[in-house]
Order: C-alpha cells, then sequence, then structure tokens
C-alpha cells in the first residue's frame, strides 16, 4: 500500500515549519520512504513572537492563536502543493503543531494548529493530536519520533536527535528505549541572540570561548538528570530552569555557549552509557539528525565523549537532517490512517501502546 502525505514540524527551537510530501509504501509490515519535496519556511518574527509567548496568554486569546495558527499553517501548505505541483497527489496531512503546554504528570498535551481551520483551507484530511491518547494513558507523550525510526531507518541501534530538546532512541534487546536527554538548540541559540546571531553557526561562537567549570557542575547536578526513562522535557525547561541558572552570570557570551555545548555532550555520553550497559558488547552506530547535527563544533564534542564507548557516529544528509521529524509525522499519520498502533508505551512510559491522531475531514 503507498501513501501520499505531506507531515509538517514546528520544532521549539521556533526556527519555522518543516514541510515533506513523502511517499510511504507498506509491504507486509515492511516500510520505506521517498521524500518527494520538502521545504523548511522560516517564522516571520511576529509568528516567533506569538509562538513564544502562547503560554502566557488568556484563554480566550490563546485559543484565538490556536485557531489563526491552524489558518497559517494550511495556508503554507496550500502554498507548498502549489510550488511543488502537488495538486491532487496528496491522501491526507498530518500536522504535529506547535507544542505550548506539556503537561504528563496531569495527562495533559497541548499543541497549537487547529485541526478544522487546516482543512477547511486545504481541503484535505488532516491528522492532528498526535500524542494526546498516549498522554491520557499515562505516558509522557514523547518521544513520538522513535516509531519512525524504528520502521524507517532500522539500520542503527542510536538515534540522536539534536533540536531544541536533545532526545535519543535507542533499540535495546528487550524494548525500544527513548528519552528527552537535555535543552539543546533552544539555549544555544537563545544564547546566541545576545550577540544578535540567529544561532551559533556551526558552533564556532562556542568553540572560542571557554567552559566555566562552576556552572558546568551546576548544570549537570539537575534533579532530571538522575531520573530514569521514560521521561520528556517540557520547552520551558530550557527556558525557565536552564537559562536562568546562566544569564546573570559574568561570563562571556561564548564561554555560556561553550559551557552550555560542553553541558549537552557530556549529558548525552552519560545517557548512551546508561543504554549501552544494557545492550550486548561490541561497536553499535549512532544516527545524529535534527539542526544540531550542523553544529560541528557539539558534534565533534559528542564524538570526543562518546569515544570510550566504541560508538560510531553519523550524520546523515542534508534533507534527512532537515526533515526527519517532519517525515516521521507523515508516518504517525499514515499508521492512524491505517488505525495501527503509532507510540509505543515502551518509550513513553503509557499503560500500553496507542492510536494516536484526531482525523478532520472537511468535505
Amino acid at each position: 500500500m503507498v501513501y501520499n502525505v505531506i507531515g509538517t514540524m514546528s520544532g521549539s527551537s521556533l526556527d519555522g515549519l518543516d514541510i515533506v510530501f513523502a511517499e510511504l509504501t507498506e509491504v507486509r509490515g515492511k516500510w520505506t520512504y521517498a521524500i518527494k519535496a520538502a521545504e523548511s519556511l522560516p517564522y516571520e518574527p511576529e509568528w516567533v513572537d506569538k509562538l513564544a509567548t502562547a503560554t502566557t496568554l488568556p484563554a480566550r486569546e490563546y485559543l484565538l492563536l490556536h485557531t489563526a495558527y491552524g489558518h497559517y499553517t494550511g495556508e503554507r501548505i496550500l502554498a507548498f502543493i502549489a510550488n511543488n505541483q502537488l495538486e491532487h497527489k496528496v491522501h491526507f496531512i498530518a500536522s504535529h503543531g506547535h507544542t505550548t503546554f506539556h503537561l504528563p504528570a496531569g495527562k495533559m498535551t497541548a499543541q497549537l494548529g487547529d485541526g478544522a481551520a487546516i482543512t477547511a483551507v486545504t481541503g484535505l484530511p488532516v491528522i492532528t493530536d498526535l500524542r494526546a491518547v498516549d498522554v491520557a494513558l499515562g505516558g509522557q507523550g514523547a518521544p513520538i519520533v522513535p516509531i519512525g525510526e524504528k520502521y524507517l531507518l532500522p539500520d542503527y541501534q542510536y538515534w540522536l536527535n539534536l533540536g531544541g530538546i536533545a532526545n535519543i532512541s535507542a533499540q535495546l534487546p528487550e524494548q525500544f528505549a527513548a528519552f528527552d536527554i537535555c535543552p539543546a538548540n533552544r539555549v544555544l541559540n537563545t544564547l546566541a541572540n545576545a550577540l544578535q546571531k540567529p544561532y551559533d553557526e556551526g558552533g564556532a561562537l562556542a568553540a572560542g570561548g571557554v567552559a566555566d567549570e562552576a556552572l558546568l557542575q551546576q548544570l549537570n547536578a539537575l534533579p532530571y538528570y538522575t531520573q530514569a526513562w521514560p521521561k520528556s522535557l517540557a520547552n520551558d525547561f530550557g527556558t525557565d530552569t536552564i537559562l536562568p541558572m546562566i544569564a546573570p552570570l559574568r561570563i562571556s557570551v561564548q564561554g555560556k555557549l561553550r559551557t552550555y555545548t560542553e553541558h549537552i555532550a557530556i549529558q548525552i555520553a552519560q545517557a548512551v552509557a546508561a543504554l549501552k550497559a544494557r545492550m550486548p558488547e561490541g561497536p553499535v552506530s549512532m544516527l545524529i539528525t535534527g539542526g544540531g547535527a550542523f553544529n560541528t563544533f557539539l558534534v565533534n564534542r559528542i564524538q570526543e565523549q562518546l569515544a570510550p564507548l566504541d560508538i560510531t557516529v553519523t550524520v546523515p544528509d542534508e534533507q534527512t537532517v532537515n526533515f526527519k521529524e517532519a517525515l516521521v509525522m507523515a508516518l504517525i499519520g499514515a499508521l492512524r490512517w491505517r488505525q495501527e498502533e503509532n507510540i509505543m508505551s515502551s518509550v513513553t512510559g503509557a499503560s500500553r501502546d496507542s492510536i494516536n491522531g484526531a482525523l478532520w475531514i472537511s468535505h
């Protein structure tokens, strides 16, 4: 069976809306994919501000933003379809939306991007709310990308995503495991903003800084890092917990970037070591994707931290790096369309595997 699906993703780093048109093929339980078109559409400054401040809004204004962002998403998808001559080729859309409130302890998660608005604008079936059932079943609702890594990228033992949050997936002998490690690009980008840079290109600023050992120890001592998985982080962990620890210190911006880069690499190595302890002896391979994969200094620091663990690190082609998450949203949508389980309880801690996604059809 072949599914022609548009998948969309808006990450916590607020860099833009990723859209993928993928041909997904299922034959006797085996999935393959081909990305036929893909674009990353940067947010206009006003949308960066709206999304960044969404959690501070009164309920009425928040719901109006939910609707407005749905129309915005639908319009961007329509333009994507026109630009790539995809009229009458798309079976349905799987839209992740933009996460605002993520409170699994209260069995609640919320993503901006009203599915009714998206289907009204595009005229296509739309699948949204891709985490909600898992959270209702007591799961973390995150990470949800591992199902795509399992089915679409099966040639690795570890999959590391360096997005707004760094998260990892691993194929252990007894189960598939995945969890959020620490904030990543969300913090690094915010620190770079102090030098009027949208991000630290290639990690060049961090490479020129000196790590502050006292701050590094303080960051590494945060209680989250001692929790057992499954576990997940809300976007505001970086903005409300990490940045207030860093911002007031009399350290250069480059020093702050270097310190936080070291923190990310150390936490990733600690997470991998805990996972590897449950795996047979021998070399293993890791795929690194997400925007942070282009931060060569960060990737080099991760490689150096992982060297004692005998792990081969691979950064794939640019298209896979940029659009893996949107591609996986398309797969999650295809599994929902087939009414098949699309989130694994082994990675989220839910009471069982579940079928996630609300289906919206305008006609």
